[in-house]
C-alpha cells in the first residue's frame, strides 16, 4: 500500500468548487497533499489547498500537464476533457473514477443508451442533434407535449433541464444536442450513494428522498432515511448496485431515481462525484460521503456508511432578486436550535439561485428534523449588500 499520509505523495483533483472543498477537510484529516486545478482563481478551494493551479477544466494541455504533476487523478465536477486523461492514464496515471466510465456519464445520451444497453430501467427517451429536429420530430407528431428537454452535456444544478408543456417553450430551447423524455408521474425522487474502490469492496448509503424547488429544479431537502417501505428501499438499492457493477466504476457514485406511482424505480441520472444527496453524511453518518470518496479512489478500507442519527440538508442558494458581494442573514438565529450545522461555501458573490451552501439537521426523529428543516428554510436569506 503507498504511503499517503504526511508523504511526498500529491492527490490531484480537477475542480475547485464547494465539493473540493468539503473534499479538503477530509484530506487535512488524513494529511494528504491536494493540488487542484480550477479556472476560478477565486473558487472555494483556492486558499485552502496544498497547491491551486489556475487552469480550464475543458482544455486538453491544462489537464494533461496537471496530471503529470500529481500521483492519482479525481474529480469534483465532470465537465473536464477526457481526451486529456485517456492519454494520462495509458501512460500510467491512476484516475478515478475511469476515464471510460466519465465518457459515458458526460453525455446524457450516452448515458441513458447505457441504461437500456444493461436493462436499467429509465424513462423512454428520445435523441436530438439540434433544436430544428426536435421541433420537427414535435411538426410530425412524433413526440407530444409535456416531455422534459434536457441538454446532453453541461447541464448541472437545474440548468440544462426544462419541461416543455407547449410550443412557446420548445422554440425557447438553445440550440444544442439534447435529449427528450416522456414525463413520469411519480411519487417521490430518491438518490443512493454506492461506493466502490478498486479492491471491489462496495458499500451504499441509505436512500434518501430529494424536495425539489418547483422553479429552479434544485434540491431544497435531502431526507434521510427516506420516508418509503423498506422494500422500496432495497429495490433502489439493487438498481444503483447494478448500475456500478455494469460500470466497474471505481470511486463515488450518486444515483438518482424516480419512484412511480405504482412503486416502480426508474434511474433518472448519475453524479461520478460527492453529490447534494450526501451533504447529510458530514454530520448525520459514521463515514462522510466526502471521506468516502478518498477512501475509494485510493483503494482504502471503506467506511461504514450507516446514519448515527436521521439527517436533512437544506440548500442554501441565492435569494431572487439578489446579486452581488453576499450577506448571510440570520445564521445566528438558526445556531440557537440543537443539531443545526450551517457550512458556508465561500464563494463571495451571490446571484439567484446559486448554491452558495447548506444547512444540516439531526435528530432522532425525521419528522422533528423535517419541521425544523423547514423553519431554517424560511429563517436564512442569502442575498448581497
Amino acid at each position: 500500500m503507498k504511503n499517503y499520509y504526511s508523504s511526498g505523495f500529491k492527490l490531484g483533483i480537477l475542480g475547485g468548487g464547494q465539493l473540493g472543498r468539503m473534499l479538503l477537510a477530509e484530506t487535512q484529516k488524513f494529511d494528504i497533499h491536494t493540488s487542484i486545478l480550477e479556472s476560478n482563481k477565486k473558487a472555494p478551494c483556492a486558499e485552502i489547498c496544498n497547491t491551486f493551479v489556475v487552469g480550464d477544466l475543458l482544455d486538453f494541455d491544462a489537464v494533461y500537464n496537471f496530471g503529470k504533476t500529481v500521483d492519482v487523478l479525481t474529480i469534483e465536477i465532470e465537465n473536464i476533457n477526457l481526451d486529456a486523461l485517456d492519454k494520462l492514464e495509458q501512460e500510467g496515471l491512476t484516475i478515478y473514477p475511469k476515464p471510460k466510465d466519465l465518457r459515458i456519464i458526460q453525455s446524457k445520451a450516452r448515458q441513458k443508451n447505457f441504461y437500456i444497453d444493461h436493462q436499467i430501467p429509465t424513462a423512454e427517451f428520445s435523441h436530438y442533434a439540434y433544436r430544428e429536429e426536435l421541433i420537427h420530430s414535435f411538426e410530425n407528431s412524433i413526440i407530444h407535449f409535456p416531455f422534459v428537454w434536457k441538454a446532453a452535456r453541461f447541464g448541472y444544478d437545474g440548468n440544462g433541464v426544462k419541461i416543455v408543456r407547449n410550443i412557446k417553450d420548445l422554440e425557447s430551447l438553445p440550440n444544442v444536442e439534447c435529449i427528450t423524455e416522456k414525463l413520469i408521474p411519480f411519487k417521490n425522487e430518491l438518490a443512493v450513494i454506492v461506493a466502490r474502490n478498486a479492491a471491489g469492496e462496495v458499500k451504499t448509503y441509505p436512500v434518501v428522498e430529494m424536495e425539489f424547488h418547483p422553479e429552479a429544479n434544485q434540491v431544497e431537502y435531502v431526507i434521510c432515511p427516506a420516508r418509503i417501505k423498506t422494500e422500496v428501499a432495497e429495490k433502489a438499492r439493487e438498481i444503483a448496485l447494478k448500475v456500478v457493477s455494469d460500470l466497474d466504476f471505481v470511486g463515488l457514485l450518486a444515483v438518482e431515481m424516480f419512484q412511480t406511482e405504482d412503486d416502480k424505480i426508474l434511474v433518472n441520472e448519475v453524479a461520478p462525484r460527492p453529490h447534494n444527496s450526501g451533504h447529510y453524511s458530514i454530520e448525520a453518518s459514521y463515514t462522510n460521503q466526502f471521506e468516502q470518496h478518498l477512501r475509494s479512489v485510493l483503494n482504502l478500507p471503506l467506511g461504514n456508511t450507516e446514519s448515527t442519527v436521521a439527517g436533512i440538508m437544506v440548500n442554501l442558494v441565492g435569494e431572487e432578486g439578489f446579486s452581488g458581494e453576499v450577506v448571510y442573514q440570520n445564521i445566528e438565529e438558526i445556531l440557537k436550535i440543537d443539531g443545526v450545522t450551517p457550512h458556508i461555501y465561500g464563494k463571495k458573490e451571490t446571484r439567484p439561485f446559486r448554491k452558495m451552501g447548506h444547512v444540516t439537521i439531526v435528530n432522532s426523529d425525521i419528522a422533528i428534523a423535517r419541521k425544523v428543516a423547514q423553519k431554517v428554510k424560511e429563517t436564512i436569506r442569502v442575498i448581497s449588500k
